[in-house]
């Protein structure tokens, strides 16, 4: 594989995305066992729009970030691009 330089946007974004998903595990973990808590469940729908965002701007500038119809791709079909998120 060839190395690729990505903008520092590309690996700034993907974080954020990260540690937003991060969050939204942790809070999950919790409302397991505390599903009455609702202040976390409204910080969970607030990660969880935060996260749909996030991914939407980091694929329309950087393309695709899951597989299996999760994302779109625009044409040309963009999976042929790499690096892919877990690559980097």
């Amino acid at each position: 594989m060839t190395e690729t330089h990505l903008p520092k946007a590309y690996y700034d974004m993907l974080e954020e995305l990260q540690t937003v998903d991060f969050v939204l595990v942790e809070l999950n973990l919790y409302l397991d066992t505390h599903p009455d808590d609702l202040e976390a469940l409204k910080q969970f729908n607030t990660f969880s729009k935060k996260s749909r965002e996030l991914r939407d701007r980091f694929e329309e500038q950087f393309g695709p970030l899951d597989q299996f119809g999760h994302s779109y791709s625009s044409y040309p079909w963009k999976w042929n691009d790499t690096p892919w998120p877990w690559q980097v």
